[in-house]
């Protein structure tokens, strides 16, 4: 069975999405209906911008977007998911894909949620950290054990898992990790402490959005961040959506549960090949590929 997969923030860079444009129509077509509907031309910075004017939040989070949804979208025929999932931000990505959401509803959600989230940011400093070579257990002991506000955030593949919260508490859950034995404690270079506790203001103004947008039935399943299990009714899809903000990535469990479930290959759609290597850390016999515009007949 087929698994098409969506990657999340931090897989962007400088000319994500020109080979799109300058060989697909549609793809033009689209990508111009974006800068409409963002009010700013996203396809400059996306083709030409520096890493730097990548990197802000209202720019990232729809360039990856773009850059998935449009490419599935020129797949055409070819693309025939028999289930999807997207890694946090991808989760707007596979929903679009699956034909849960139109394209117009997709990036205007994934716009609000950027900005949103950035303005979370701003209210109090916050970060988040990668943690390596600890148990999954061993590290939610240690979250729940420190002052302030620390959670597990994202469950990216067994032995690499994501700290989120407060400042302080980050660095002091960091040295509690490195004395516990792990391999790595390191504070990530992001804007603020996402999938915690901390984006319940970006929570509320997202789940706003969310209420009065509509959703369809997907395609196929939908594998969701907050629960790690296939869903394909619109109103638990929207309540999870509305949830992912403030609660942990589940990756790991849920790829686990895609291959419980018959998936054999995994096809990472949008930029880069990171999903691809936690699919393959989760589980080694998996086939993995990327989704190339050539694969359009």
């Amino acid at each position: 069975m087929n698994a098409y997969i969506f990657p999340g923030q931090g897989a962007q860079f400088s000319g994500m999405g020109l080979d799109l444009y300058e060989n697909s129509p549609l793809a033009q077509e689209l990508f111009e209906k974006a800068n409409d509907i963002l009010g700013f031309s996203i396809t400059d910075i996306m083709f030409e911008g520096s890493a730097e004017d990548l990197k802000e939040t209202k720019v990232t989070q729809p360039a990856i977007f773009l850059h998935s949804v449009i490419l599935a979208k020129t797949l055409g025929d070819s693309f025939k998911p028999d289930m999807v999932a997207g890694h946090s931000l991808g989760e707007f990505s596979a929903l679009v894909a699956a034909g849960a959401l139109t394209f117009e509803d997709g990036l205007k959600l994934v716009s609000q949620r950027a900005q949103a989230m950035q303005k979370a940011c701003e209210i109090q400093p916050s970060t988040m950290a990668a943690v390596l070579g600890l148990d999954d257990d061993v590290v939610e002991k240690i979250c729940a054990t420190t002052d302030g506000v620390v959670v597990a955030a994202n469950y990216n593949c067994p032995g690499q898992l994501v700290i989120s919260g407060e400042v302080e508490a980050i660095n002091k859950a960091c040295e509690a990790m490195k004395e516990e034995g792990a391999r790595r404690a390191l504070v990530l270079p992001v804007g603020g402490a996402f999938h915690s506790p901390m984006m319940e203001p970006a929570r509320e103004e997202l789940a706003a959005a969310i209420e009065n947008t509509t959703f369809s039935k997907p395609t196929c399943p939908i594998y969701q961040n907050v629960t790690a299990s296939a869903i394909t009714d619109e109103n638990e899809i929207k309540a999870n959506l509305i949830s992912q903000l403030t609660a942990p990535v589940r990756w790991t469990q849920s790829v686990q549960q895609m291959i419980a479930d018959g998936a054999t290959h995994f096809t990472e759609v949008g930029p880069g090949k990171v999903l691809q290597g936690l699919v393959k850390k989760i589980h080694r016999e998996a086939e993995t590929a990327s989704a190339t515009l050539e694969t359009n007949a």
